[in-house]
């Protein structure tokens, strides 16, 4: 008997990505002194920040590298109780559980909210953890156009008796913009359904301080939104959280599968989101900050020519459209000095590949100047493509 490969379909399909221009590898980051980073999420320049370096440093002397199992048996620590009241206290959130990521946050709280037999509305730009977590909870998922609050309303009216849950992002992690968060959730509490919304673009840079999209749009404590945030953006560490009523805290506790059987959040990650959001409470400027240095790098790409939407936070995608094109462009910015991300199908749909750019609170003139310098090589290029 010939024995036939039951992987060898690996081959073609390698090949084909690379046909489309959606093949990824990784790349190791270089530690200091690399390319200048506008691809990553550190939006405040927190992740080196001496204080959050130090309390990270402390943490691991203190507690070891590790949680050691799960929050429920020996990984939940002071840090953690500390980091919960503090994130809840400053978003104005009656509580929060940490997780150790925002995806398995986004995991436990979609299924918390709604489940068999009841309908959820996803935004159709939603992250891939709401995706995977409407796929995982086992109600009716109905897909919406993104920030579409008549047709969030007409599929709400469709199903109404059934438990309803809606969910999306604050600030779109491909586009940049800000769902108008207030008038989605009237739609929602009038159909006596919940409000999901993914924060992780917005803490610690939407709103007065940084105090998240949710709370701007003064909705902080209402007990019809869940709020999911991560650790890993603005705060510059590892780790994610849901912000809620003391009762589903609870509920998460007991029956989320994602907290329940997952080792917790190591110290080292919690101490160094505490100290971080430390940092912010004492710079409530640097949110602020973050805005205007978006609003200088959309500049920037529009005075090139080149396809910018302006952003509402950190986020400035530069369209491309043709995804073997964006991934060149990358290239291009890398070869002047300057890291941009590159998001191609499935990330963003077909056609639409881009760059996606991301301010720091602190970056510096000079840092600017290089960002012009790269998107005129990537304007040069893309101009090149066209003609």
């Amino acid at each position: 008997m010939t024995w036939e490969d039951p992987l060898g379909w690996l081959g073609p399909a390698a090949a084909a990505r690379a046909a489309a221009g959606v093949h990824r590898e990784l790349r190791p980051r270089q530690v200091r002194g690399g390319l200048l980073d506008v691809a990553g999420n550190d939006y405040l320049g927190l992740s080196t920040h001496p204080a959050v370096v130090a309390a990270g440093h402390a943490a691991l002397d203190t507690w070891g590298a590790g949680a050691t199992g799960s929050r429920l048996v020996t990984g939940t620590t002071a840090v953690h109780a500390e980091l919960e009241q503090q994130l809840a206290l400053f978003t104005g959130a009656p509580a929060a559980l940490v997780f150790s990521s925002g995806y398995l946050a986004n995991l436990a709280a979609v299924a918390a909210v709604v489940g068999a037999g009841g309908l959820l509305v996803s935004d159709e730009r939603a992250h891939a953890s709401l995706i995977d977590a409407a796929r995982l909870c086992r109600a009716d998922v109905v897909v919406a156009p993104h920030a579409d609050l008549a047709a969030v309303d007409r599929i709400l009216a469709a199903h109404h008796g059934r438990s309803l849950a809606v969910v999306t992002e604050s600030v779109s992690s491909a586009d940049g913009d800000l769902v108008e968060l207030a008038p989605l959730h009237g739609v929602v509490r009038r159909h006596g359904g919940v409000l999901l919304v993914d924060d992780a673009h917005g803490i610690g840079v939407v709103g007065a301080g940084g105090v998240g999209a949710v709370a701007a749009a003064g909705l902080a404590g209402e007990p019809d939104v869940v709020v999911t945030i991560t650790l890993s953006k603005a705060l510059g560490a590892q780790g994610g959280a849901v912000l809620c009523r003391k009762d589903l805290v609870e509920h998460l506790i007991n029956t989320g599968r994602s907290f329940i059987f997952d080792t917790g959040l190591a110290p080292v990650s919690a101490a160094s989101a505490l100290a971080a959001l430390d940092q912010l409470v004492a710079e409530p400027g640097l949110a602020a900050r973050v805005r205007e240095r978006a609003k200088d790098i959309d500049a920037l790409a529009r005075e090139r020519g080149l396809a910018s939407r302006r952003p509402d936070a950190a986020v400035v995608p530069v369209m491309v459209g043709d995804a073997g094109l964006a991934s060149a462009a990358a290239r291009t910015a890398a070869q002047v000095g300057v890291h941009v991300g590159c998001f191609r199908p499935p990330s963003v749909p077909a056609g639409t590949s881009r760059l996606r750019l991301t301010a720091r609170a602190d970056l510096s003139p000079d840092d600017l100047e290089l960002v012009a310098s790269a998107l005129d090589a990537v304007a040069q290029l893309c101009l090149g493509a066209r003609s």
